[in-house]
């Protein structure tokens, strides 16, 4: 016979959202202080980044589904899409610019287009929690 994974109950699948929304909310956080302090782009940028893959991650976990070991941000949200197109819709170009914010080498972005991309992350991140409560 072999070894059966256990499947993660609801609140185990609950708790894993959870840890990835903490770490999207820090993220989101970092991104809005540095951009209020005005920090470098390329960190604010970052954080973006980060914030936007955290959440769409912790709402695959709700979904049961495993998220995958990547950065780039349109092929999450073409999974995420798979059980709420709806929702994700008006975020198609948003997760296409921030992929590219993924750590590279140091860049200056343009801050109305960072400050763009903050209000935008922040629409999809209360979105998503308001689905997941």
């Amino acid at each position: 016979m072999g070894v059966r994974e256990s499947q993660p109950n609801d609140e185990g699948l609950k708790q894993q959202a959870r840890e990835w929304f903490e770490r999207g909310d820090h993220d989101i956080e970092t991104a809005q202080l540095l951009h209020e302090e005005r920090g470098h782009t390329d960190s604010i940028a970052y954080h973006i980044q980060q914030a936007v893959e955290n959440y769409l991650k912790g709402h695959l976990v709700l979904k049961r589904e495993k998220p995958p070991r990547i950065h780039e941000l349109d092929t999450l949200l073409n999974i995420a899409s798979g059980f709420e197109a709806e929702l994700y819709e008006p975020f198609i170009e948003l997760s296409e610019r921030t992929t590219r914010y993924y750590p590279g080498p140091p860049t200056i972005y343009d801050r109305e287009e960072i400050e763009a991309d903050l209000a935008l992350a922040w629409k999809l991140v209360l979105e998503i929690r308001g689905r997941a409560t």
